[in-house]
C-alpha cells in the first residue's frame, strides 16, 4: 500500500489522491532532483518504530560442522579471517545480523596466527569453545577461555591466534560494520609488520582493572571512549550474576541483568555497542516487552525458548538469536532445576546517546505464539 492509499479517516495521515496532473507534477519535480514529501511522509515518518530485520535463530549444532569444514577449504592467510557470517533474511544487502549489527562465527586451528589490522568499526568476541586462544590489542596480549567476553575497539591494532596443541577455537564476532558503513565512516588498515610487538605483561588489563570497586593508585590514565579492560572472564561475570540474584527478584522482563562496563567510569564498553548477561531462574518465564534498539543473543548456559514478535524460538547452549527493534519479546527457562544465562550485545549506547530509547510493557503480559 503506498503512502497515498491509506485510509482517509486517520488524523494526520497523508491523503492526497493521485491524478494525471499530480503525476505530471511529480515527474517534473524528479527532473530537478526533487520530490513531494506527502507521497512518502507516512513511510519515512512511521507512527511507531519499524524494524527492517526479522527475528531469527541460528542453530550452533547445525552451523558448527560448516564452520569446521571451512578450515579444510580456506587458509587463514588467504581469507584474513575464517568467518561464517550470520545474516538476517532481510538484511543481506548490508551484511547485518539484525538492525545495523553484524555477527559471525570465527574458527582458528591450533597453531594458527592471523595478522594484525585495524579499522573504523568496533568489534567484540564471545568465546564459544576451545583452549589456547589469545588476542593482542594495541600490544596487550590476553588469553581467552570459554564464555569470556572480549573487546577490540575501533582504531586499535588487533590480531588473534591459537597456542593450543590440538583442536579448534571457535568464537562469535560482533561488529558495528553496517552502522559505520551507513555513516560512511569505515576504513581498514593492515599492520605494516603484519604482527605487533608485545607491550607489557600478558593479561595486564584484567590484573589492573578487574577489581571489586578499587583501582591501583598508579593505574594508567584512561580517557579513551572505550573500556581499558579487554577481557571479561566468565568465572568472574557469572559469580557476580549469582550474587546479584541473591539480592532480589530481578526484572519481570529480563530476570537478573548485569551490564559489561568500563571499570574506570561505569560507561558502556564501547561507544556504539553494549553487552550484558542476563540470568533466568529455573523455570522462570518473563513478561513481554519491547524497546527501540536491536540485540544479538547467545545462549551461555541452559535451555529454553523465547517468543519474539509472536514466533517461538527454542534454544540451547551456544545457539544465537536476534531481537529486532520494537519487537515484543519474552523468555522462558525450560529447565525447572537449573538457571539459564543469555549473553547479548546491542546498539543501546547509540540509541541512548541520541535520546531515542523507548520501551513498552505488553498490555496482556505475554504473547500468543
Amino acid at each position: 500500500m503506498s503512502a497515498t492509499e491509506h485510509d482517509d479517516d486517520v488524523e494526520g495521515r497523508a491523503r492526497v489522491r493521485d491524478n494525471d496532473e499530480l503525476r505530471e507534477f511529480y515527474r517534473e519535480l524528479g527532473e530537478h532532483g526533487a520530490g513531494a514529501l506527502w507521497t512518502v511522509a507516512n513511510a519515512i515518518e512511521p507512527w511507531e518504530p519499524v524494524a527492517h530485520s526479522v527475528p531469527y535463530l541460528w542453530s550452533y549444532e547445525k552451523l558448527r560442522p560448516m564452520v569446521v569444514r571451512s578450515t579444510e577449504l580456506v587458509r587463514p592467510e588467504d581469507a584474513g579471517r575464517r568467518v561464517v557470517m550470520l545474516l538476517n533474511p532481510r538484511r543481506h544487502d548490508v551484511a547485518a545480523s539484525v538492525g545495523w549489527l553484524y555477527s559471525g562465527i570465527q574458527i582458528m586451528l591450533a597453531g594458527e596466527r592471523a595478522s594484525a589490522h585495524r579499522h573504523g568499526a568496533s568489534a567484540l568476541r564471545w568465546i564459544i569453545e576451545g583452549e589456547g586462544a589469545y588476542t593482542i590489542v594495541d600490544g596487550e596480549k590476553a588469553r581467552l577461555a570459554g564464555n569470556d567476553f572480549v573487546i577490540t575497539p575501533h582504531g586499535t591494532w588487533h590480531e588473534h591466534g591459537s597456542e593450543g596443541t590440538s583442536g579448534a577455537v571457535i568464537w562469535q564476532d560482533g561488529l558495528d560494520i553496517p552502522l559505520v558503513n551507513a555513516l560512511e565512516a569505515n576504513w581498514y588498515q593492515v599492520h605494516p609488520d603484519l604482527h605487533q610487538a608485545l607491550a607489557g605483561p600478558i593479561d595486564r588489563s584484567p590484573a589492573e582493572f578487574l577489581s571489586a570497586g578499587v583501582l591501583p593508585v598508579d593505574a594508567r590514565t584512561w580517557d579513551r571512549p572505550y573500556s581499558p579492560l579487554l577481557r571479561y572472564p566468565w568465572e568472574r561475570s557469572y559469580e557476580a550474576l549469582l550474587a546479584l540474584a541473591r539480592t532480589g527478584p530481578g526484572s519481570e522482563f529480563d530476570g537478573h541483568v548485569l551490564r559489561y562496563c568500563n571499570p574506570v567510569n561505569g560507561a558502556d564498553v564501547m561507544a556504539t555497542m553494549g553487552a550484558q548477561l542476563q540470568r533466568l531462574d529455573g523455570g522462570q518465564a518473563t513478561s513481554a516487552h519491547r524497546h527501540t534498539g536491536n540485540s544479538m543473543v547467545t545462549v551461555a548456559k541452559g535451555r529454553g525458548h523465547s517468543v519474539i514478535a509472536g514466533q517461538r524460538f527454542d534454544w540451547k547452549k551456544d545457539d544465537v538469536f536476534c531481537i529486532p527493534a520494537w519487537a515484543w519479546h519474552e523468555h522462558v527457562n525450560d529447565d525447572a532445576d537449573d538457571d539459564a544465562v543469555l549473553f547479548s550485545f546491542d546498539d543501546r549506547p547509540v540509541i541512548q546517546k541520541l535520546a531515542l530509547h523507548r520501551e513498552q510493557a505488553h498490555p496482556e503480559g505475554t504473547q500468543q505464539a
